[in-house]
């Protein structure tokens, strides 16, 4: 996959409706400071232009960007952040819930967790919740340049124990620093979208 051209096309808030795109999305999820701007500017090849932010909670909208021209990155507002109301936390679940519920070009969720950690009980519910919502959670297991690379494999098994995830479930180590992950992600997206190019549209 080559980026050519990237641009924040939407960003919806709590009220807004989902848009109704005609291009496949693929969904970012994870808990506040797991790195997802991170991964998503890797992914982009741009420095900023998911806003990366120190103060965890930050992204409260879903954010879509456009790629060239032939599909989206969906941004999912972070969860799990302390600092936020419970009356917040329960609309930004709503908004992340009626995405997953009414896109209907939303392709596969990245599901990412710090690699460095058993992943929490959010993360948990999330897996369990984007499961539930009919699709296969990808995990990402962000920071993969915090831990030596002789701890790798048993930090993923922990990633895998802790969510109890399904048999082939697909995980990827990813760090943003040495940008190691992303070539195995591009992959895996242009296979979505060969595979997308040759079902049949209605």
């Amino acid at each position: 996959m080559v980026i050519k051209n990237v641009n924040l096309e939407t960003v919806i808030g709590v009220t807004s409706k989902i848009p109704e795109n005609t291009k496949m999305e693929i969904a970012f999820a994870g808990k506040s400071n797991v790195g997802k701007s991170s991964l998503i500017n890797a992914l982009m090849n741009r420095k900023s232009l998911a806003r990366t932010s120190a103060q965890p909670g930050k992204t409260q909208t879903i954010n879509f960007y456009n790629i060239n021209d032939e599909l989206y990155f969906v941004d999912l507002p972070g969860y799990g952040y302390a600092k936020v109301s419970e009356q917040e936390k329960a609309k930004w679940g709503k908004m992340i819930e009626k995405y997953l519920h009414q896109s209907k070009m939303l392709q596969a969720v990245f599901l990412l967790i710090d690699i460095r950690h058993e992943p929490s009980a959010n993360d948990k519910q999330m897996y369990e919740w984007i499961l539930s919502n009919g699709f296969h959670p990808i995990i990402i297991a962000t920071k993969l340049d915090k831990i030596k690379r002789s701890q790798v494999q048993k930090q993923i098994k922990i990633v895998k124990e802790g969510l109890e995830v399904e048999k082939d479930t697909i995980v990827i180590p990813f760090s943003a620093e040495t940008k190691q992950g992303r070539e195995e992600i591009y992959d895996l997206i242009d296979s979505m979208l060969a595979q997308m190019a040759d079902e049949p549209q209605e």
